[in-house]
């Protein structure tokens, strides 16, 4: 079994999930401001709060996250060292996963997940892109 192959396929899929939760916020409130209909379908809006919501109550709780369980025991799997291979591994797990103290993770991220409430209350989602109409 390719088993580093898949690590690295699951660090490529959170380094896309952590990606849609940042770049998420900003098409929200960039798109708002260029009366962009779709950044506030509902289903793209309830996708990204939950994204973010996940990762504060695991960061609440002191839960690590299940894509980075998962690419660790596929790497014990392929008797890899943590992201001291190959281009992908390495450098998207230099972009994921850094030193901090924990409080310095629920902090950020209760903050970020503050911001995306706060974007939910002032750009609100509508249930189809037919009924948002927003007045000029």
């Amino acid at each position: 079994m390719p088993y580093q192959f898949l690590a690295n396929l699951v660090l490529a899929v959170h380094l896309a999930i952590v990606a849609f939760v940042v770049l998420g916020l900003a098409l929200i409130v960039f798109g708002n401001l260029r009366r962009w209909r779709w950044v506030n379908h509902l289903g793209f809006r309830l996708a990204h709060v939950g994204a973010i919501a996940v990762v504060v109550l695991e960061s609440w709780f002191g839960f690590t996250c299940p894509l980075t369980a998962f690419e660790m025991q596929l790497r014990a799997k392929a008797n890899t060292a943590t992201y001291g291979g190959g281009f992908v591994q390495h450098w998207l797990g230099r972009l994921l996963y850094y030193e901090s103290p924990p409080w310095v993770f629920i902090l950020g991220y209760s903050l970020f997940g503050l911001l995306v409430l706060g974007a939910w209350w002032y750009f609100p989602p509508c249930p189809s892109h037919s009924s948002h109409k927003r007045s000029t």
